[in-house]
């Protein structure tokens, strides 16, 4: 008999660790080829881990809720092979986003990121300890001067005393006397996303009655929940507002659906419109496809742009769509329906979800006419668009203004004013609603 070593996969770029979920398989139970022994999470989709090989599962290595790092070794298993073999790292999961746990985001706020990643360390690193610290804890170390030594004499309380972000968070606040709030450490890599940081303030008071129903945040619920707040105190927000008359683009899409979707067998949505807009828009402004670390402002070479996707349980989640400015209209609209129907089929991978460089939300969806919606850190803007709703409008003639009934829709773009000043993101805006109000009626698709 010889025993198999079972690695966590790999589950994309910048995804370094994921946390134990559920074990579905227990020491001596048989195990057949492709069989689910376990679900683990990272903070942007849950995934299955299938077993590349048939036998009995005799040992597990971690136990449930514990963090554990790519390619460490998760549980052993008994073959009837010659020899012991260890699988690659690059082991492939098939990914699942339960309903009940998927990623949900409110209209305008799109989801988290993953956790800070150091493509140089793969996700962690020791650097002369003996202790392990993940790079969230690492960077936020590096934030506050905290020397590894004194990291050494910090108490944790992870498993097997490892150090987590809450422990140090605890013992910044006590160094301090209260006074200072831990900052997100910065990004370190261009895949990489801002951590998830929680305010150290001192919540209010909360007053419960007999007939209140008490619900505890899920994982995913509390992992939006510090983003969200890391995000409104990291970058001091901004939003400016445009209207814009979008007659010929709704008139034309009229025109050609039918026959688009007669022909490519898939429909075409205003997204992928929307989407080549903001391409165009961004490489006319190109300083609104950036980062902030620190002191430096980082100048994205790709555009990729993030767009959210209903999931069946009425959640949202954010695929990205990868050099978006390298698609005509048609590569959009099979884009983006392609990842529309894997994400409300949970079938979207780790990688679909990572790499945004700018995000849109359509809170016109919901029959919202704008929002202000919160950047999605480490992205310095977010463009929300509203409902396309008629409207009696001005119209300048050869003859004179005329009043006439027309397609209006508001875009609200919201962006860090660290590095995006009024005239930049008021001018971006602009420059998206011209590319939709001056769109060709007789153009080809």
């Amino acid at each position: 008999m010889a025993q198999y070593e079972l690695l966590l996969p790999k589950m994309g770029e910048s995804v370094a660790e994921a946390t134990i979920i559920k074990w579905l398989k227990q020491p001596g139970d048989m195990i057949e080829l492709d069989d689910t022994i376990l679900e683990i999470a990272t903070d942007k989709v849950d995934s299955e881990v299938p077993s590349p090989i048939a036998g009995k599962l005799v040992k597990q290595l971690f136990k449930e809720d514990e963090v554990v790092q790519v390619g460490a070794v998760i549980a052993i298993i008994e073959t009837d092979a010659d020899a012991a073999v260890t699988p690659a790292v690059e082991n492939a999961v098939e990914t699942v986003v339960p309903q009940e746990q998927a990623e949900a985001v409110l209209p305008g706020i799109p989801g988290t990121e993953q956790l800070l990643s150091n493509d140089n360390t793969e996700g962690a690193s020791k650097q002369g300890s003996d202790r392990f610290y993940s790079p969230l804890v690492k960077n936020i170390a590096a934030q506050e001067n905290i020397e590894l030594s004194e990291l050494d004499s910090i108490s944790g309380t992870g498993a097997e005393g490892r150090l987590t972000k809450d422990d140090l968070l605890n013992y910044i606040q006590q160094k301090t006397g209260g006074t200072q709030k831990a900052e997100s450490a910065p990004v370190t890599t261009a895949a990489a996303s801002q951590p998830a940081i929680s305010s150290l303030k001192a919540a209010p008071a909360v007053s419960v009655s007999g007939g209140d129903e008490i619900i505890e945040m899920d994982r995913m619920r509390r992992l939006i929940a510090d983003h969200m707040v890391m995000s409104v105190q990291n970058a001091p927000h901004v939003t400016s507002f445009v209207e814009a008359d979008v007659t010929n683009m709704v008139m034309w899409r009229e025109k050609v659906k039918r026959n688009f979707e007669k022909r490519e067998n898939e429909k075409i949505t205003f997204t992928p419109i929307f989407i080549e807009a903001v391409t165009k828009a961004i490489k006319d402004f190109p300083m609104i496809n950036v980062s902030v670390n620190g002191t430096q402002i980082i100048k994205k070479r790709d555009i990729n742009i993030g767009m959210a996707a209903a999931l069946p349980s009425g959640n949202l989640i954010v695929p990205v769509i990868k050099n978006a400015d390298q698609m005509n209209l048609l590569g959009l609209t099979k884009s983006v329906n392609d990842l529309a129907v894997r994400a409300r089929n949970s079938k979207l991978k780790p990688d679909e979800t990572q790499g945004g460089t700018f995000t849109l939300t359509n809170v016109g969806s919901f029959g919202n006419v704008m929002g202000t919606p919160i950047i999605n850190q480490p992205q310095v803007a977010i463009l929300a668009v509203g409902a396309i709703k008629k409207k009696p409008a001005v119209l300048e003639t050869e003859y004179g203004d005329v009043i006439a009934i027309r397609h209006m829709m508001f875009l609200s773009l919201s962006y860090d004013h660290r590095v995006v000043d009024g005239s930049l993101g008021g001018s971006f805006v602009r420059r998206v609603a011209d590319y939709l109000e001056n769109w060709d009626v007789n153009r080809e698709i």
